[in-house]
């Protein structure tokens, strides 16, 4: 059953639809495949704010509309408007920079499915992502260095933190394309499937996902982000509190019980 009465977005550009217990966010610019406009950007942190809200919500699911693109970068139409002045600029790269963060810092796991065109902002979104599934006739791009673009920190960082320093200059410098096959022997995607099987391979991470316990999946996810930051910035008392608290969980007597009486534990995120 789809529940969306509760999630609207403020661009018909983005589509949001709450399905089960997974939130499903698309990028909904097809004339453009799915470039993204300032609208777009915009409309991402309100959304997983109320997500991060919602205990219905197991996982947020970004993709794109149609079969042609994920997100095929910046919607350049945009760019004489939004960044041919200086205070333009800033504006324009204020709100991709929240948006991104917005998704890396999802209290809730999030995945990229992608299908099509991953280029520039595309990959992103797409790495500031949990975790990446893409069909084998995606195409993968970072094409900064060919338009004269400055690229953000925080987008670099990600990305060096994902597939490491050589191969990260590799694509950046080169801003050479590869295929889904180079980018999962890389790292930067972790599945590949055919194109009709991408939707059974989504559902297979949503299904898991979905019934595995939220609170331990939200520690590890805080843990691992922790574990990234400099040692000099490391919280090891929020990583122990946040162990703690599943041991002192209604979901640890759930999965203790549920694994002495042989059956599929049932979570609560409490």
């Amino acid at each position: 059953m789809t529940e969306a009465a509760n999630y609207t977005s403020p661009t018909d550009r983005v589509q949001v639809r709450l399905d089960g217990a997974a939130l499903y966010i698309v990028f909904n610019n097809p004339a453009r495949h799915n470039a993204l406009s300032v609208d777009m950007w915009g409309a991402v942190p309100a959304l997983l704010a109320q997500a991060a809200a919602d205990e219905r919500v197991r996982l947020v699911v970004f993709s794109g509309a149609g079969d042609k693109a994920f997100v095929s970068g910046a919607d350049i139409s945009q760019f004489e408007d939004q960044r041919a002045a200086r205070e333009a600029v800033a504006h324009y790269e204020a709100l991709a920079e929240d948006a991104l963060l917005a998704i890396e810092q999802s209290v809730k796991p999030t995945l990229a499915c992608i299908r099509g065109w991953c280029l520039g902002g595309g990959v992103n979104v797409a790495i500031a992502c949990d975790i990446r599934i893409a069909s084998s006739d995606s195409t993968f791009s970072i094409p900064a260095a060919r338009m004269g673009l400055g690229y953000r920190y925080s987008a670099l960082k990600n990305l060096v933190n994902l597939i490491g320093v050589g191969a990260a200059k590799d694509l950046f410098f080169t801003a050479r394309r590869i295929a889904t096959a180079e980018a999962l022997r890389l790292g930067l995607v972790s599945r590949m499937a055919e194109p009709a099987a991408l939707p059974a391979l989504l559902a297979e991470y949503v299904d898991a996902i979905a019934e595995n316990a939220p609170l331990t999946i939200s520690a590890a996810k805080t843990i691992i982000g922790e574990i990234l930051k400099p040692s000099s910035e490391l919280d090891t008392a929020r990583c122990q509190d946040l162990i703690l608290r599943c041991f002192q969980s209604d979901d640890y007597t759930e999965g203790r019980s549920a694994f002495m009486q042989k059956r599929r534990p049932q979570f609560k995120g409490r």
